[in-house]
């Protein structure tokens, strides 16, 4: 379902239709985009990234017992029925785990949680690296917020839905994505620090400087909670352990050299990513503020090449997406999300962008592979409540 033709009536009236009875109410919560700083957030380092207008959307009623049923618009997937108490890690499969990971980690947190019914739509692509499941955990629990009047804060939520990542889902994520589709802004990146948490929002308009931001969905699907991301953060409290730093955040580029004779040469690659893409996120930042968004293209191909080659976590459908949109006129391309598939964004002038989609769509054809979907995306509000 498009955003530009969703009714909250609709949702509302599909619900009624599934459980009887009105919802209390419809939250909101947008997929966002890493503009730039991959892989960063649990070295406690730097990230960019801005929500985005495709969002998850929850129809949310309180029932006055501890039965949680659950329904989502898109897939047969049929209504999923649980019971409160017994909520257990790594026990709920599909899209479920993440409502049911935000209710447990609310009641691990000492929240009191109703049972609820919930009726899930999505226009943020699934496995595209968009974080379409932060995107769910984020409305989930802005509704719950609301309706139990638990007062939490954008960072308290932002704590919880990692809690749910990291001791429900068993994925072990930052806190990057849920911080930008909690604390989004239109028109704005988030440039989050991921040691202290402290936000700040950069101005972010592509539209003023003739530029759009292409989304390419290679449609390679992945996930966070395989052995390929969990193998990357390992290798990174490794080169924190033997450099004797907190994290890697604390580790500069003048260090490089030196790590190079402490660390094997796969781990000092890791560690090189994660240092200097720390690097790059400042410089974005003061080149956002200083000059605007034309002025980051180089700092985008250098994001990727990294990625490509230090944290080995790119993939060919990415890299073709990558160098297509650069020999077609984007002036920056990177892979965005945490890799081994998802999304790649381009960063085009308006003039070129019709001949960048046909010529990407042109090239995975001719290399054998699925069509990607390619869309442009814009910064938008964070989580809210919309009916």
């Amino acid at each position: 379902m498009n955003t530009t033709h969703f009714r909250s009536e609709d949702l509302a009236a599909r619900f009624e239709r599934e459980y009887g009875a009105a919802p209390d109410g419809i939250w909101q919560a947008p997929g966002r985009v890493n503009l730039i700083g991959e892989h960063t957030d649990y070295n406690e380092g730097f990230v960019l990234p801005f929500a985005i207008d495709r969002a998850a959307r929850v129809a949310v009623r309180v029932r006055d017992d501890t039965t949680v049923r659950l329904l989502s618009t898109y897939g047969d997937h049929g209504l999923a029925t649980v019971g409160l108490e017994r909520l257990e890690p790594e026990s709920a499969k599909g899209w479920t785990k993440y409502p049911l990971g935000v209710l447990w980690a609310l009641r691990e947190a000492g929240i009191t949680v109703p049972g609820i019914d919930l009726l899930l739509d999505s226009d943020v692509p699934l496995g595209a690296g968009l974080s379409s499941s932060h995107a769910i955990e984020c409305a989930v629990i802005t509704a719950l917020n609301d309706l139990t009047g638990a007062g939490m804060t954008a960072q308290d939520m932002v704590l919880a839905t990692q809690r749910a990542e990291n001791g429900f889902v068993g994925a072990p994520t930052g806190i990057m994505d849920q911080s930008a589709s909690l604390r989004g802004t239109e028109g704005h990146a988030v440039f989050l620090d991921c040691r202290d948490q402290n936000a700040t929002l950069v101005p972010f308009e592509t539209a003023p400087a003739g530029l759009v931001l292409l989304v390419i969905d290679t449609k390679v699907s992945h996930s966070h909670a395989d052995g390929g991301y969990a193998s990357r953060r390992a290798a990174c409290q490794l080169g924190a352990e033997v450099l004797g730093v907190k994290a890697l955040r604390d580790v500069q580029i003048g260090d490089l050299p030196e790590a190079a004779g402490l660390l094997d040469e796969t781990t000092f690659r890791r560690v090189r990513h994660v240092v200097t893409e720390n690097d790059r996120v400042l410089q974005t930042v003061e080149r956002l503020k200083a000059e605007g968004p034309s002025s980051i293209g180089a700092l985008l191909d250098a994001s990727h090449a990294s990625m490509r080659d230090d944290f080995e976590i790119s993939c060919p459908e990415l890299d073709l997406a990558v160098e297509t949109a650069r020999a077609h006129g984007a002036i920056g391309a990177r892979m965005t999300g945490g890799g081994f598939g998802g999304a790649a964004i381009a960063l085009t002038p308006v003039g070129a962008e019709p001949e960048v989609r046909a010529a990407v769509v042109r090239a995975f054809a001719e290399a054998g592979y699925a069509e990607p979907d390619v869309f442009t995306v814009s910064p938008a509000p964070g989580a809210r409540r919309i009916a």
